[in-house]
């Protein structure tokens, strides 16, 4: 079942089930946060029924609990970013966190901050956690999952501070996690797909465009961890929440590879197949000298 939430023509936001591939059945008020933890209104009976075009698209959790991502989960991302490919057996995920101002639905406008001329894409796949998990297992760890959805981790490559600074290794790191922090840099989308539509969460190709060029193709098959041992991972971590959004890794074919980011007007298009196809588009604010 694909879930959305949107705005209704009225401007009032509500959420609901996509029937076919335009008419959309209206089944509450709000977004889907509510639905994914306890799972009601999935099968509501529909409130009215909307065709799909008739609506605007929202981020289906809009304010989830939390953002957590996985960097360097694909062995050739991290052969093309300089470095070495990683034995799975003797590494663990390394996950970072994104605020809740990073998310924006399908359709909706990246803006590009004053502070980086460098913006890249990173086309993903998105978890949805259903159910509160702490320290759960591997085994066990899909149990909890409520659905699956695109993602794009756009991500700031250089920091333009506005002064010179002394550069260091962890000068170099900051700038990495502060340049996945930007508002809008985790669009989701366009729905939910819920956990029993994706019997394989390691069967899914994972691929971006920029304004129709191909940038990225890849699968989850080729992850360094599964989707189930980053679900025990993190819960090991900290508690999962219902509505918190794991953004998996990318596959190679990122811009800072060649020297090539996104700009005023660019169309990225995230396509994970029969998760979905989610489409960002790209402003650039003013950029000092």
């Amino acid at each position: 079942m694909k879930l959305i939430t949107f705005r209704r023509p009225d401007g009032t936001i509500g959420h609901g089930r996509l029937v076919n591939d335009s008419l959309v059945e209206d089944t509450g008020d709000g977004d889907l946060s509510s639905v994914v933890a306890s799972g009601e209104d999935v099968n509501a009976a529909a409130r009215a029924t909307y065709e799909l075009a008739e609506l605007n698209l929202l981020a289906p959790v809009l304010a989830p609990p939390k953002v957590l991502c996985v960097a360097t989960n694909y062995q050739e991302h991290i052969v093309e970013g300089g470095g070495e490919r990683v034995d799975p057996a003797r590494v663990s995920p390394k996950i970072f966190l994104k605020p809740a101002t990073t998310i924006i639905g399908d359709g909706a406008t990246y803006e590009i901050p004053e502070i980086s001329t460098e913006a890249d894409w990173e086309a993903e796949l998105c978890i949805v956690i259903g159910k509160t998990a702490k320290g759960i297992s591997e085994a066990e760890a899909l149990d909890y999952v409520f659905g699956y959805a695109a993602s794009n981790d756009i991500s700031l490559r250089s920091l333009s501070v506005g002064y010179e600074r002394d550069m260091n290794p962890w000068a170099g790191f900051f700038d990495w996690l502060e340049g996945k922090w930007s508002d809008g840099s985790a669009p989701i989308g366009p729905w939910i797909v819920t956990a029993d539509e994706v019997p394989d969460p390691q069967d899914i190709p994972v691929g971006l465009s920029v304004n129709g060029e191909p940038k990225q193709k890849g699968t989850t098959a080729d992850m360094i961890h599964t989707c189930a041992q980053i679900i025990a991972f993190a819960s090991r971590l900290c508690t999962l929440q219902p509505g918190d959004l794991i953004l998996t890794g990318t596959p190679a074919g990122v811009g800072a590879t060649t020297g090539t980011f996104l700009n005023d007007g660019d169309v990225m298009v995230a396509d994970l197949g029969p998760v979905g196809r989610l489409t960002t588009l790209v402003r650039r604010s003013t950029v000092p000298d």
